[in-house]
């Protein structure tokens, strides 16, 4: 007979295996998706309406950011191959040029509506989440129409490059448990974004702009443990409150906290920002961000950046941020007097930093970004200024202002315990107040750097 033992084996696996099989079977069962309509002009088009539709594809194209990613450093624009680091290894972007061998050439229309805004590949597996499908999903039928022409009529050259193998290990390489991941947190009855529930049409403009095809909380969201955004939208108070490292970098708080947030900036500071890099007080760091800026943002118009604006203007605070700011004049006072004979950090900024950012810290606000209430100083979790002191950083190179200056990193020359003192300095110096940052997270940071290069842009990021 059966121990009971035994039977209590039997059902745990017997169980085990039937979870197995649900999940299985809900995973490979077919998703129903909703196909685009055909525009009511359709067999009337003129060639002038056509190429009034790539050219409108192009734009979109521009505000999704689609070259950032599928495009390897060096590489033809769209042929895929650039990495994307994940916890679980690297993935490869794919080519999404028109060649037919290589690329998406044959897909339909609403095939590349599938993957552009479902995550579903026309072989029927699921993409994985690096696409930003769930905020893609919040896109108009008309701007996907608009895309699909961009890509498959004339905008894109096609280019034969064969997509390369994702660096993840089996199982985690099993490619069925995405369509859970996927059904689960981006369901593919999500339809567009319903524009009519904001109070005024550039709200609703920054709306669609910032969750839809510039898909900004992908990065700038915190996400759950099972690795989705927190929240898609204003709903939440987690959207856009600032994210997970990207490329060694902290992705920021854009919501109105006034030291760490987007508080105490205008929306000139947010337009300036997003279509030059750089400000009146702050300049954008680490190679993510110089990527939207230099091949997404910089090419959109007035209006759609005013309206980006607007819609970030309108997120309240979080209220979660420990650091803060209050002017305090000391810190200059103590630098142009020579104060800092026993004061090892005071002269760190002299000997690294004071050349360019001055010892009010403000240096000339066109240049150099100030140090006083910058909300990269500010930040809680200090990685980003770690990485820019130890490996430097560049702005990136647009049309209005076509000098990629740069800031010339320092490890070479600071010790771990040295650049802590300084960071530190820095983070509590003209009215900062923020904690103060320790050797060992110097190390750890440093240990990053040498793993990934020190990269923190590719020579991708320029004016075009």
């Amino acid at each position: 007979m059966m121990t009971t033992r035994k039977k209590a084996l039997v059902t745990v696996v017997a169980v085990i295996l039937l979870l197995f099989v649900a999940a299985l079977a809900y995973a490979l069962s077919p998703s129903q998706t909703r196909a685009i309509p055909a525009p009511a002009a359709e067999g009337g088009a003129t060639a002038a309406d056509q190429a009034a539709l790539v050219q409108a594809g192009a734009y979109v194209a521009a505000a999704s950011d689609c070259i950032a990613c599928h495009t390897a450093p060096g590489g033809k624009p769209y042929a895929g191959g650039r990495p994307v680091h994940s916890p679980i290894g690297n993935m490869y972007s794919t080519n999404i040029t028109p060649d037919k061998a290589t690329g998406i050439g044959n897909y339909t229309l609403d095939q590349f509506d599938r993957a552009i805004r479902h995550g579903i590949r026309r072989d029927g597996d699921s993409l994985y989440p690096a696409m930003p499908y769930p905020s893609y999903a919040k896109m108009t039928d008309q701007d996907i129409r608009a895309l699909y022409a961009f890509f498959m009529q004339g905008g894109v050259q096609p280019v034969n490059a064969d997509n390369r193998q994702n660096d993840i290990r089996w199982p985690l390489s099993i490619r069925w448990p995405v369509a859970i991941w996927r059904k689960t947190f981006a369901p593919p009855d999500m339809a567009p974004l319903r524009l009519d529930k904001y109070q005024s049409a550039a709200l609703a403009r920054g709306a669609y702009l910032v969750q839809g095809p510039g898909h900004c909380g992908t990065c700038h969201t915190p996400r759950a443990v099972t690795m989705q955004e927190r929240a898609l939208d204003e709903s939440g108070n987690e959207f856009l409150a600032g994210g997970p490292l990207i490329d060694g970098w902290r992705a920021v708080n854009l919501r109105g906290d006034k030291v760490d947030g987007l508080g105490a900036w205008t929306e000139k500071d947010i337009m300036d920002t997003l279509r030059t890099g750089r400000n009146g007080a702050t300049a954008v760091v680490g190679g993510p961000m110089n990527d939207v800026v230099a091949h997404s943002m910089q090419f959109m118009n007035d209006n759609d950046l005013l309206a980006i604006a607007t819609y970030l203007k309108s997120l309240p605070a979080t209220g979660a941020g420990k650091s803060s700011f209050s002017p305090d004049p000391r810190t200059t006072q103590m630098l142009n007097s020579g104060q800092d004979r026993d004061n090892r950090a005071a002269q760190l900024y002299l000997d690294n930093c004071n050349a360019c950012h001055r010892s009010d810290g403000h240096s000339n606000r066109i240049t150099f970004p100030a140090l006083p209430n910058n909300p990269t100083v500010l930040a809680d979790d200090p990685t980003s200024l770690i990485r820019l002191v130890l490996a430097g950083s560049r702005l990136p190179s647009t049309r209005v202002r076509p000098s990629d200056l740069a800031m010339p990193g320092f490890g070479w020359r600071l010790s771990d315990e040295e650049t802590a003192q300084l960071v530190t300095f820095v983070r509590n110096g003209w009215g900062n107040h923020a904690s103060e940052v320790s050797a060992s997270q110097v190390a750890r940071v440093r240990k990053a750097i040498k793993e990934d290069g020190g990269v923190d842009m590719d020579a991708r990021t320029s004016s075009r």
